[in-house]
This record gives C-alpha cells, sequence and structure tokens, in this order.
C-alpha cells in the first residue's frame, strides 16, 4: 500500500516542488480542487478528493472535505487492530502526511471585502483535517507552514519517515495556527456584527511574531516582538519601519511608545524626549529645531542616551542638530531625504524609526499580565472631563496654554507625577514618586539643576492633592497657576491655600494614574 499525503493549500508558495519531492519518494497526492489543478498543471499526478469520497464537491466547495474516507484516513490509530480493520473494511486508506494552510480570512478582511466575502473565506474543513492530524500526530504528519516543507523532505530523504519529536513539533504548530486563525475571526466578527464586545467571558488574543530580540529588559532574559493583526490602533509601534541603525530593543520598544503616545497628543509641532519610559524634555514651538533644542535644554543630563520623538517629518536642519549627543532613538512619521542621508551618514548605530500611521489614537484596550492572569482596561484616551476654576483668580490666557500642555505631559509620566511648565516647554518633571510632595520637590530640583526660573510657570498634578503642603511649596518657588483632577476630602483646603498664594487652579474631574 503506498504512502498518501494530502494537499489542500491556499498559499501556493513552494507547494509544486513540495509535492514533486513526495511523489519522487513514493507518495501518492491526494488534493482538492485549485490545489489539485496547480499540481496537474505542472505535471503531478492527483487523485482529486472526490474520487477518494465518491461524492462531488458541493455549495462551491463548502463540503469536499468532510468525509469519513478522509478523517477516518488521518485520525486511524495504526497500532489498533480495531481500528486497522474498520479501515480495511470501510474501502478506506490511511493518509501519512497533510499539508494544509486555511482560506485567506485576514487578508480578505485587509483588502476591505464586505461582510459576505469575509464569511466566505473562513475555513471549515481545513481547521477539521489539521486538528485532525494534529491529535493523530504519532501517525500523521502534519505541515501548515510552507516554510517547513524543505525540512519534512530532508528528514524523508534521510530517514525514510519523520521523527516523532518532528511530527510533535509540527501539531503544536498547527494547533496553535486553527487557534490563532479562530482568534482572528472572532476579533473580527466581534467588530463587524456590530457586537464590540469589550470584556467577554473567554478572550483570545491574536498576535504573530514579528521577530526575535537581542534580549529583554536585561540580558538574561529572552524576548520576541508581536503583531496584532486585528488591532489598527493608530500607533503602529510594533510594525514601526527602522530605516537605519542597530535593531530595536525591547527596552527601546517601550521608551518609543511612551514617547509617541505623549508626542501625539500636540497638534502643534512638538518634540519629546523619553528616557526610561518617562518624559524628561517635553516643548512645543513654531518650528522643530526650536521644539528640540527646548526640549534637550530642560534635562540634557537624561536625554543623553534618550528617545527623540517627532510628530512631524524630520528636517534637515533639525537632523544636523540630533547628531550633536549621543541618541538611541529618533522616531517620526517621516524624515525628508536630505535629513536621512545626513543621520545616516552621521550616525551609524542611531535608530531611525518612521511610524506608518501617525493618526490619534482610537479607542482600543490596554493588556497587562499579572501572574496567572491579565488585567485589561481601557486605553487612557481622553484628556478630562471638566474645566472648572475653583479659585478666586481665574488663569490667564497664557497660563491657560501652559495648564493644557502639562497637563498633556503629566498624562504620560509614571505616578506620583508632578510637571511644572512656561512657555510651553517643561522647566520640571517629578516622576514615579511614592508622596506628592517628592515629586514637586524632584521636579523643582530638576528646573534649579539646568536654571530654569519656575517663577510665573504652572504646575499639573496627575491626581488630585491630598494635603495643602504642595500648594504651599509651590507658593515659594513663583508657581502662578495649578491644574489637578480634584476630588481630595481635603480640596477646600487645598484650594483655600491656593487662594491664600494667589494661585490659580483648575479641576479636570479626570486623573491620570499611570503605574
Amino acid at each position: 500500500m503506498k504512502k498518501r499525503a494530502l494537499i489542500s493549500v491556499s498559499n501556493k508558495a513552494g507547494v509544486v516542488e513540495f509535492a514533486k519531492n513526495l511523489v519522487d519518494l513514493g507518495f501518492e497526492i491526494i488534493s482538492s480542487s485549485g490545489t489539485a489543478r496547480v499540481l496537474k498543471e505542472n505535471g503531478i499526478p492527483v487523485i482529486e478528493v472526490s474520487q477518494i469520497t465518491g461524492f462531488p464537491e458541493i455549495m462551491g466547495g463548502r463540503v469536499k472535505t468532510l468525509h469519513p474516507k478522509i478523517h477516518g484516513g488521518l485520525l486511524a490509530v495504526r497500532d489498533n487492530p480495531e481500528y486497522m480493520k474498520q479501515l480495511e473494511e470501510q474501502g478506506i486508506q490511511p493518509i501519512d502526511i497533510v499539508a494544509i494552510n486555511l482560506y485567506p480570512f485576514e487578508e480578505t478582511v485587509k483588502k476591505g471585502a464586505d461582510l459576505d466575502e469575509i464569511i466566505e473565506n473562513i475555513d471549515i474543513g481545513g481547521p477539521a483535517m489539521v486538528r485532525a492530524s494534529a491529535k493523530n500526530h504519532k501517525f500523521v504528519t502534519v505541515v501548515v507552514d510552507p516554510e517547513d516543507y524543505d525540512f519534512v523532505i530532508k528528514e524523508l530523504k534521510e530517514k525514510g519517515e519523520t521523527s516523532i519529536e518532528t511530527k510533535r513539533k509540527l501539531a503544536l504548530k498547527a494547533f496553535r495556527h486553527t487557534a490563532f486563525y479562530d482568534s482572528v475571526i472572532s476579533e473580527v466578527l466581534n467588530q463587524k456584527f456590530g457586537i464590540n464586545e469589550k470584556f467577554p467571558e473567554e478572550l483570545c488574543i491574536p498576535v504573530r511574531k514579528r521577530s526575535s530580540l537581542r534580549y529583554g529588559e536585561n540580558p538574561h532574559q529572552e524576548a520576541a516582538v508581536y503583531v496584532s493583526p486585528t488591532e489598527n490602533n493608530g500607533l503602529s509601534i510594533a510594525e514601526s519601519e527602522v530605516l537605519h541603525g542597530k535593531e530595536m530593543s525591547y527596552n527601546n520598544f517601550l521608551d518609543v511608545e511612551a514617547a509617541v503616545n505623549l508626542v501625539k497628543e500636540f497638534d502643534e509641532t512638538a518634540c519629546v524626549i523619553v528616557k526610561h519610559n518617562n518624559p524628561c524634555g517635553v516643548a512645543v514651538r513654531d518650528n522643530q529645531v526650536d521644539a528640540y533644542t527646548e526640549a534637550l535644554s530642560r534635562d540634557p543630563k537624561s536625554a543623553f542616551g534618550g528617545i527623540v520623538a517627532f510628530n512631524k517629518p524630520v528636517e534637515l536642519e533639525t537632523a544636523k542638530v540630533l547628531t550633536e549627543i549621543f541618541l538611541e532613538v529618533v522616531i517620526a512619521p517621516d524624515f525628508e531625504e536630505e535629513a536621512l542621508r545626513f543621520l545616516t551618514d552621521k550616525k551609524k548605530n542611531l535608530r531611525i524609526v518612521k511610524i506608518k500611521n501617525f493618526e490619534k489614537q482610537p479607542e482600543g484596550l490596554d493588556y497587562r499580565r499579572i501572574s496567572g492572569g491579565m488585567l485589561i482596561q481601557d486605553m487612557d484616551l481622553r484628556l478630562y472631563s471638566e474645566w472648572k476654576v475653583v479659585t478666586d483668580r481665574e488663569p490667564s490666557p497664557e497660563e491657560i496654554n501652559d495648564l493644557l500642555f502639562a497637563w498633556k505631559v503629566v498624562k504620560h509620566v509614571k505616578s506620583n507625577s508632578v510637571v511644572i511648565a512656561k512657555d510651553k516647554a517643561t522647566v520640571g518633571i517629578g516622576p514615579g514618586q511614592t508622596s506628592r510632595v517628592d515629586s514637586l520637590e524632584t521636579a523643582l530640583k530638576k528646573a534649579n539643576e539646568f536654571g530654569f526660573s519656575t517663577d510665573g510657570s504652572v504646575l499639573a498634578s496627575e491626581a488630585f492633592f491630598p494635603f495643602r503642603d504642595s500648594i504651599d511649596e509651590a507658593a515659594k518657588h513663583g508657581i502662578k497657576a495649578v491644574i489637578q483632577p480634584g476630588g481630595s476630602i481635603r480640596d477646600k483646603e487645598v484650594i483655600q491655600a491656593a487662594n491664600e498664594h494667589g494661585i490659580a487652579m483648575v479641576f479636570t474631574g479626570m486623573r491620570h494614574f499611570k503605574h
């Protein structure tokens, strides 16, 4: 009895050569309509599925392989005499190799097909055969990835069969493949059906490996970057294009995301410099060079080895000043040709990164792994729910501009956090302290260290002030306006302190914890 291979693929890459090699090794080829036609055109003898089943393909090909003569051949346990007896009684021949990849559901969605076409590209027979083969992997070699064709042929030529280790590896890959396929379908149909269930009882998150990374947060940790095929969140950090320089590291990705999330808050020309996931300098200016030099001046010590993000294409004059210190990454929606050439000539290792989609972030979910599970929440996309002046003094128009600027920045600083700003640039940033007073002291220290006066500046706090002490301290340093969420049981005490010092205070009704 000849060995048999069932081949039914939507992705025809490498399939002809694979089938030729199998025939040369003595296999009979079973195939369904589309694949059978390609193989026959290339002179490969093929037994069509309908010849095996004795039943024609019906319903436009929806029903063709769902038949006992196919699945019996896949699921038979070859060392079980009763199973083999039943195969013989029913005239079913075992199938030894299965090469299947599934209907192009994902590609159909990406090309903008309507719902009917999308649903028609949900594969039924393919996943059933893949799972059956993977379940019976002790006797069946299942191949779902064309990249594995050569390896399988090499092993067959060298050993006459595939090893149990290879069968197990391919079976595991097959189960992951069908699970991924189904998770993409569920995510897409959740959107296309208009159900948009945010927190379903069972959740599968499809992601596909883009590349391995040299290591994780630290050299002793392994890491990789994965891409979501269903999430077009306008950020595209996972799919950003490295135009030049060393490959992106795990920490680079985290810092780039932090920088881009912040710089996208601004419509005006802006620059953000990030170090260790926190901004160390942010500025908005009429031109890009000034935005960068102002952002850099706020904390040049921390900016060394930092990540710089722009919300406009990088210009040549900006490129020239970017080469004056050591930077890890420069990221922007694009780079002018001369600017890119200058940077690549001057900085061999500088990572120059282009984000394909630089629009505002749409609604989405934020996922965070914890031991034994996962936390899921809405992304923090809103800025404030109200704009309420709670003090006797109203902020001036200039102060309002600076308060808005500072509020956008503090939203992206690790809690507890305080941002001091003036003239649409940070003066001092106090991130990640265990007390709000400590955050303020850190911000004041940074301002003093680099020679910036806080007189006439504004202050933003991402959460409410629990006591008046921070307001009293801010007043000592000439801070004239404060923005915060409000909501403390001591709000009256804090407002009173602001009134005593002639400080204008705005409540936003929305906090921005960032842990």
